[in-house]
């Protein structure tokens, strides 16, 4: 193994990755208020997002396509987005946008980022467009990173192992029940077993929740990465889990 990206969980399906000097964002949520969604932690420090190259964008639900964050990230920044998806970016004035099927890549500096099949609906609330949902696996020379975006499990999760570096894998949502096309902590485990990365990053757990829902359940907050740790470890004790609080910074070791 080569040297490691440096990576930060800025809550949900935010993560920012730097690997060969070029700063990526996933998902890029920054803001307190998502449609009927609320932070419930403390709020993105701006130096987290500063200066990003690049966006990988991974369906077009609204908790994770959000066009006020990305116009917080400045009309320069280059936006890899799923097939389908480009429209509703330049209806909007964005111009840097790529559009990538599964398999298909594209290259920001010099890393390669790759589209993978991910199974999650494309649609994109109220009234679409549709577009395919994938996840991404990002290449620099020696290190490899899998940002899975919202997915359930799928075979193919084997064919991008062995060489992950990191694998950031959603472990549950922002309330308290999932729809169809996530993972859980049991399921999310059972990707880590196909996967087999170097570490594994819970994301996609207790940063919104919706207004109005009080402290339902509220060990859904918290309890998801957790149990997602304790089960990758018996599924592959050779993985290392990270859980990160969301706006901290993921601690890799060598």
């Amino acid at each position: 193994m080569g040297s490691l990206p440096q990576l930060a969980f800025l809550g949900h399906s935010t993560v920012l990755i730097e690997l060969e000097g070029v700063r990526i964002l996933t998902d890029p949520v920054l803001f307190d208020r998502v449609t009927v969604l609320r932070r419930i932690v403390t709020p993105v420090d701006p130096a987290m997002y500063a200066a990003v190259d690049a966006v990988v964008l991974s369906h077009l639900h609204l908790d994770h396509f959000d066009l006020a964050s990305l116009r917080l990230l400045g009309p320069g920044t280059d936006l890899v987005v799923p097939s389908g998806a480009g429209t509703v970016l330049r209806r909007a004035g964005f111009e840097r946008v790529t559009e990538l099927r599964p398999g298909e890549r594209t290259a920001v500096g010099g890393v390669t980022i790759t589209a993978t099949r991910a199974i999650h609906s494309g649609y994109r609330p109220p009234f679409g467009p549709r577009a395919t949902a994938v996840g991404y696996v990002l290449e620099g020379t020696d290190s490899h990173v899998y940002f899975a975006g919202d997915t359930d499990l799928f075979p193919e999760m084997a064919e991008l192992g062995p060489e992950l570096d990191v694998a950031l894998i959603p472990v549950w949502g922002w309330g308290p029940t999932l729809g169809p096309g996530h993972l859980d902590p049991v399921r999310a485990a059972a990707a880590v077993r196909l996967l087999r990365p170097r570490f594994a990053v819970p994301i996609h757990w207790g940063t919104f929740w919706p207004y109005g829902f009080g402290r339902i359940r509220p060990g859904l907050l918290t309890r998801p990465p957790v149990d997602f740790a304790a089960r990758a470890s018996d599924a592959d004790p050779r993985v290392t889990v990270l859980v990160t609080p969301p706006g901290e910074a993921i601690q890799l070791a060598p």
